[in-house]
């Protein structure tokens, strides 16, 4: 039985065209060799697992190699190649500083420079995690660093480029080594799953990805770990379960929820989430980024920020046509605020239980914009809503009819149709979730009225707006069990543009497609109440003000200082300065 090698050290890259995620920097390290343009001290720095510590190996068994292939890379089968491959060449010296960081240890460095390689042409010198020198060793590394023998080629590597000495930088070239991308990471592990024979769904390497956070050994190690529970077939709900990540769908389900404004909904994910053993802490800061993810599939030109699968990419974009960007801009204001009241909150699940209800009510906002327009008595023009885009015809009178008037009285002309209230011609059907319903016969007895009978007669009795809000109210009784249409019901009320039309404003696209599902019961519902076939209902969506915009510190203090000049010369006295 042979021995048991990980797959970080297994596939660790031997070349530079296998190295992933890193393509400009190491071409930039092969147009140097093959221009024999070598710098003395290289620094290689980023954050854990890129590859730092594997491209100066390739680049130290590269620059040694006796025959290179035309492509400048190393042969592997001359004697400084195989000396390597068997890991006892004495051209190549790793130090490890973080056990090896006193001023003896880079002495002993320094005496081993001296000797000149045996074979090949460069003694190269691998100092890894460097930051973790003293201050001494540095000190006694300078000089060496600076003006080394032609033969001597220093590569210090390093997560923590900030820790390392000016004077360090100063003498070396710098290459900074990127986060490996999702996608990279995916296409990697992908490779290597069709290696090792493995069946992995790539839902679940995206899991897997995503926990690397941009390290490609913490990648490979998790998918070990993955292979030695699930054996050569692994699933996303096994990923999810083993790594103890929290399913994305959770997340999905609670913006759902959050956009009808259902707060029983929300509650009951929080709890779920919780009584499944996750933090609800973490609980916040995903959602967050969740958020986030979502406003950036909302623009084509943004899309690709968001690291993930294409599959998961698709599910982000189809949730970002239900969501308005104003919504998101506030929902992740809740959150952000959220996340950092719950590091100090005594009662941290009230917190974020209050967070998830400000979310579910974000949707009212526009709505109670609308209502607040009031009937003036006007006979023509519109009104426009305050804080809103939407425009609201006025109410007409109620027409008066005594029993002994013979002639109907008149109708009053519709409005001209306006940007936010298209003509009652153009009106989308029910198939485009404009106007909802078409007027139905008054009874069944008249549909089954014989050829020869009169015509039957639509229902077309008077109503007043009060009688419109009461046969509104009265729906609740039959859409028990319904909550996301009860729940709209009691947060939206209807208003009368003329005698045949009704409007309701709805937060978001997503509410407007909802409702669609139920117009035509509605519709038929309120006209038997009211005796009045001709009433159909338009859903409109509400229209957010684009034109706000957060202001920085220092705007906000010159609108101060307009408003009142003397805040400037407090501040000059006080000697303030602004944040």
């Amino acid at each position: 039985m042979s021995n048991y090698i990980v797959s970080a050290r297994k596939y660790r890259p031997t070349t530079f065209e296998s190295v992933v995620g890193q393509q400009a920097l190491t071409q930039t390290l092969r147009n140097a060799i093959r221009t024999n343009h070598l710098a003395h001290a290289y620094l290689f720095c980023g954050p854990r697992g890129v590859g730092k510590t594997t491209c100066a190996r390739i680049f130290a068994k590269t620059i040694n190699c006796l025959t290179p292939t035309a492509e400048n890379d190393a042969c592997n089968a001359c004697e400084s190649c195989v000396a390597f491959n068997e890991q006892r060449s004495f051209n190549i010296h790793e130090l490890d500083a973080a056990s090896n960081n006193s001023v003896e240890d880079i002495r002993s460095l320094i005496d081993q420079v001296r000797i000149p390689p045996q074979i090949g042409k460069y003694s190269v010198y691998i100092i890894d995690e460097v930051h973790m020198l003293s201050q001494g060793a540095f000190n006694a590394l300078l000089k060496t660093l600076e003006e080394p023998p032609s033969y001597a080629i220093f590569i210090l590597a390093t997560t923590e480029k900030h820790k390392v000495l000016p004077t360090i930088l100063s003498r070396c070239q710098v290459y900074d080594f990127s986060r490996i991308t999702v996608a990279d990471t995916i296409r990697h592990l992908q490779y290597v799953a069709q290696q090792e024979g493995v069946n992995a769904s790539e839902e679940a390497l995206n899991v897997v990805a995503q926990k690397a956070d941009g390290g490609m050994r913490d990648a490979l190690s998790i998918f070990d770990q993955l292979v030695s529970f699930c054996g050569t077939t692994i699933s996303y709900e096994q990923a999810i379960a083993v790594l103890n990540v929290l399913d994305t769908d959770y997340y999905f389900r609670l913006v759902d929820a959050a956009l009808a404004g259902n707060v029983s909904d929300a509650l009951l994910l929080l709890n779920e989430v919780l009584v499944k053993g996750f933090d609800a802490g973490h609980f916040v800061t995903g959602f967050a980024q969740h958020l986030r993810d979502v406003l950036v599939s909302k623009d084509v030109a943004t899309i690709q920020l968001l690291e993930t699968s294409d599959a998961i990419r698709q599910h982000y974009q189809e949730q970002a046509q239900r969501c308005h960007a104003k919504w998101l801009f506030n929902a992740l204001d809740v959150m952000n605020t959220c996340d950092v009241q719950y590091r100090t909150a005594k009662n941290k699940r009230l917190t974020v239980e209050l967070a998830l209800v400000k979310l579910c009510r974000l949707t009212e906002v526009p709505v109670q914009e609308v209502q607040k327009v009031q009937s003036v008595g006007q006979s023509s023009g519109v009104q426009k809503v305050q804080g809103s885009n939407a425009t609201v015809a006025p109410k007409p009178a109620p027409a008066v009819q005594s029993a002994a008037q013979a002639a109907p009285a008149p109708k009053p002309a519709p409005p001209k149709p306006t940007a936010a209230m298209p003509s009652l011609g153009s009106m989308p059907s029910l198939g485009n979730l404009g106007v909802i319903g078409q007027a139905k016969p008054a009874s069944q007895s008249q549909q089954a009225a014989p050829a020869n009978a009169a015509p039957s007669v639509q229902r077309n009795n008077p109503f007043t707006a009060d009688q419109l809000n009461d046969a509104w109210v009265g729906l609740r009784v039959h859409f028990q069990g319904e909550e996301r249409l009860l729940a709209m019901l009691a947060n939206y009320q209807p208003t009368l543009v003329n005698e045949e039309l009704c409007r309701i404003t709805v937060a978001n696209p997503w509410q407007k497609q909802e409702f669609a599902k139920f117009g035509k019961k509605v519709m038929d519902l309120i006209r038997d109440a009211l005796q009045n076939d001709l009433l159909k209902l338009q859903v409109d969506v509400a229209e957010f003000d684009r034109s706000t915009k957060a202001y920085t510190a220092a705007e906000k203090y010159k609108l101060l200082v307009k408003q009142n000049p003397h805040l400037a010369d407090l501040k000059t006295r006080m000697n303030l300065q602004l944040e």
